[in-house]
């Protein structure tokens, strides 16, 4: 009569660790969900590495599922490291996930593996072995991390600027994440003034969005384009033919004082261009100061966002 009883305590312990203690570890070292974390105890026997690796087994099947989702959200980030400068760009479905601690420290990593790689494109970089483990490839790493997200993640895109000579390459992250930055700063003079004039022309990139870094980088091909387009909204206002040109010439320049960095407004005293306030930077450091070139994310730019149906798809779960 004893035993039964006895057997019947030890089997309450058992289950009470398995929905308690370890499922609250589980949840926290994998950020998968409650009944999910149960599932895996349940399955491997309320062991805790075992119950990971079964969530990343189940979770990579899971994420060949979800890699058809569009992302378009996510985070842009941007670090510098042993003389490189990287940005770089890792989607997630929803704004929500971007907030997610586990989601923000693997963008980080991402960048991390971005400046060390040797690699041009992020298909080519999805290759490489994982810094972090190299017993898998950044595709796995990126899989493993879909399995506890459960939301379809892309590393969609990375850039990077190598320090040069008199380089000073700064960063800079704006948004929370949205807008982020690199820029390499040409002087002779390492200081804290330099890294200012870094931070503050990052700043005009953020907010003003230029396309390039003068005019003379800017392809005929595009100038060619402008001026067809321009002139065809000229003739369609109506204008004389006759100063229809001149009228494209002019407005030609305006788009090259908005897309050419060196030429815009700078933002922090209207009074200067960003070209005349590095002159002026120059002045004062005692050594000419120029742009050796930057790039500029922001978080799901050019992506095709999918329009949501809310009520077509209440529908389909009542249906399914």
């Amino acid at each position: 009569m004893l035993m039964p009883f006895i057997l019947k305590i030890k089997l309450e312990d058992y289950t009470m660790a398995v929905t308690i203690g370890a499922i609250k570890e589980l949840r926290e070292i994998s950020g998968v969900g409650m009944s999910d974390c149960k599932k895996a105890l349940t399955e491997t026997g309320g062991n805790i590495e075992k119950a990971v690796e079964y969530l990343r087994e189940a979770g990579l099947s899971a994420a060949t599922k979800k890699s058809g989702r569009i992302a378009a959200e996510g985070l842009v980030t941007s670090i510098v490291k042993d003389g490189v400068a990287t940005i770089v760009e890792v989607n997630s479905e929803t704004d929500f996930v971007a907030k997610n601690e586990g989601f923000i420290s693997f963008v980080n990593e991402v960048a991390v593996q971005a400046c060390k790689s040797d690699k041009a494109t992020a298909e080519e970089l999805l290759t490489e072995k994982w810094y972090l483990d190299e017993s898998m490839t950044v595709a796995e790493a990126l899989s493993s991390k879909i399995a506890v997200i459960g939301e379809n993640l892309t590393i969609r895109r990375f850039e990077k600027l190598e320090a040069k000579e008199n380089s000073n390459l700064v960063s800079y992250i704006h948004g929370a994440g949205k807008v982020a930055v690199i820029i390499d700063v040409v002087c002779e003079t390492k200081s804290d003034k330099i890294d200012e004039i870094g931070k503050n022309i990052c700043m005009q990139i953020a907010a003003m969005n230029p396309k390039f870094l003068s005019e003379k980088d800017v392809s005929e091909e595009f100038k060619n384009s402008e001026r067809k387009i321009l002139r065809e909204q000229a003739l369609n206002e109506g204008k004389p033919e006759a100063i229809v040109d001149k009228m494209v010439v002019g407005r030609l320049n305006k788009i090259l004082k908005e897309t050419c960095l060196l030429e815009q407004e700078y933002v922090k005293d209207g009074d200067f261009t960003v070209k005349s306030y590095l002159e002026a930077m120059s002045k004062e450091m005692g050594c000419t100061v120029t742009l050796g070139g930057f790039a500029r994310f922001e978080t799901g730019e050019g992506i095709e966002k999918k329009e949501e149906d809310f009520a077509a798809e209440v529908a389909k779960t009542m249906n399914s």
